[in-house]
């Protein structure tokens, strides 16, 4: 977590851009991300200098020879006007190349812009980096390692995109993707993809997920939310491990090429030197990535529509609806046996057109439909309100009946606000979802419980969990209507007794 110090200064940096004419956050957060990795670039190069004099390792310098000029401790010491000058002309089209011509990173960062175009503003904004980067050291001695705070400073930032829930977009609160990996269970050698991935947070979940299974116990730690989690993934003794996880493991498209560029580097400043990010919608003709992945997780857009001439021929669903479609995709892009965890909104489970019933059909019949875990309608506040559902599922498999579980609260009050609660569904989920197999009851007045494949066949396939839910009441048995007017009578008696002795004082 992030601590209050830390907290004030990203405000503060978000006030300087605003009051230097850069209101726009998703534009502001890209201006930010440039500048927060450069600061890390230089500090990531002069530790990997100092451990290879101290080792005997060679490493070469990316700032070696004239490129020594475009660390941030170098132009951090510029007057205003010349540090910006320096920054727009040499140090950010360095950054542009950074990977060579032909890498991922590059490719992307083609189109990107420096804006920031007052000298006070970069002065200012790079104080308060050096001042945040001062107080993660302080973080990282009282235990906490870089790689989390700086993803809860990305976190602090993403959160500010007030802009969000356009078609349906919004992010995804970081302890539901943590729910969903922990569901869905990715694992070191599955590919792992998200065909609406944003800032790519569903990935970097996942790279998390994978570094626990692979951080020794006395390295793991409970955070927040009530799950298990380590980030130092020191089981992965082997370097082809590191580079199977880091290169050829994550897999992400988005339609926006800045949304593209700040999941790279959101990805790269955790750790993920080669992520494999993609600017292309994967409902369109020109996506073909088919049975290719082990691992979907994804949140994708809620109420956008595509051109119906513009949907890939390999999709069957009569429809336009993105939400639905990307069923459709998910199921298509799974390899025989891959798995999947997706947010879809309550219309998806009940909706009575052909194409609502088709999509719940291929979950049943091309899919082993394995749980639907019905989120209470806050969780995306204060981007939406819509109530939603997790959908897991296995392609290839066979239904034979579907795990329901009814999360009413997720640790965070369900309103605007999101503060932090007591009460939390998330670590029960989970245990329940990893010891259902045995569940020997199946209790409807429960929060959780099976429904056979069968009974919602019957039910025209809907899968909406107040379906089947059954409602406990209790009889409230109340007194004869003379005693309860008795005490009424007793009671006005006294008040009019109070007010007599009130008149008299």
């Amino acid at each position: 977590m992030l601590n209050t110090t830390i907290k004030s200064s990203i405000d503060r940096l978000w006030d300087k851009f605003w009051s230097g004419g850069i209101s726009n956050p998703l534009t502001a957060i890209e201006q930010i991300s440039y500048l927060l990795f450069m600061k890390r670039l230089d500090q990531m190069d002069l530790k990997k200098t100092q451990d290879s004099e101290f080792t005997g390792e060679a490493y070469k310098s990316i700032f070696a020879g004239e490129n020594e000029v475009m660390r941030w401790s170098h132009f951090k010491q510029m007057e205003g006007s010349e540090m910006l000058t320096h920054i727009q002309i040499k140090v950010f089209p360095f950054l542009k190349n950074l990977n060579s011509d032909n890498s991922n990173f590059s490719k992307h960062m083609g189109n990107a812009v420096f804006i920031i175009s007052k000298p006070s503003l970069v002065v200012e904004a790079v104080n308060i980096i050096d001042e945040i980067f001062e107080d993660i050291a302080k973080q990282q001695d009282a235990g906490q390692a870089f790689q989390d705070t700086q993803g809860d400073i990305y976190e602090h930032l993403l959160a500010e995109i007030t802009s969000a829930g356009k078609l349906g977009q919004f992010r995804t609160p970081r302890h539901i993707i943590q729910l969903i990996c922990e569901l869905v269970d990715p694992k070191l050698g599955d590919t792992i993809c998200d065909p609406a991935c944003g800032t790519g947070g569903f990935l970097l979940g996942a790279y998390q997920h994978i570094l626990t299974q692979h951080t020794s116990k006395e390295h793991q730690k409970t955070d927040e939310n009530g799950l298990t989690r380590g980030t130092l993934g020191d089981k992965l003794t082997d370097e082809r491990q590191w580079k199977q996880l880091k290169e050829n493991t994550f897999f992400g498209y988005d339609m926006d090429d800045s949304m593209v560029r700040i999941g790279l580097m959101n990805l790269m400043m955790h750790g993920i030197s080669s992520p494999n990010i993609e600017q292309k919608d994967t409902l369109s003709k020109k996506y073909d990535e088919d049975n290719y992945f082990d691992v979907i997780m994804a949140n994708p857009p809620f109420k956008g529509s595509i051109d119906k001439g513009d949907i890939n021929e390999s999709l069957s669903l009569p429809t336009t609806k993105t939400e639905l479609l990307f069923i459709n995709r998910i199921i298509k892009s799974l390899k025989i046996g891959g798995r999947s965890g997706v947010i879809v909104p309550d219309g998806v489970l009940f909706g009575s057109s052909n194409a609502h019933v088709m999509a719940r059909k291929m979950l049943l019949n091309d899919c082993e439909l394995q749980g639907v875990i019905s989120l209470p309608s806050g969780v995306f506040k204060p981007y939406a309100g819509v109530s939603t559902a997790i959908l897991i599922f296995v392609k290839g498999g066979e239904t034979e009946k579907v795990w329901f579980y009814d999360m009413q609260a997720d640790g965070f009050s369900l309103d605007d606000k999101r503060a932090k609660i007591k009460d939390n569904d998330i670590p029960d989920i989970v245990e329940k979802w990893k010891t259902r197999k045995s569940i020997t009851e199946n209790d409807r007045k429960s929060k959780f419980f099976y429904v056979p494949k069968k009974e919602i066949e019957d039910a025209k396939f809907d899968l909406s969990i107040n379906r089947y839910k059954e409602s406990s009441y209790e009889e409230v048995k109340y007194e004869d209507p003379k005693v309860i007017l008795e005490k009424i009578e007793k009671l006005e008696q006294e008040i009019v007794a109070g007010l007599s002795d009130l008149k008299n004082l």
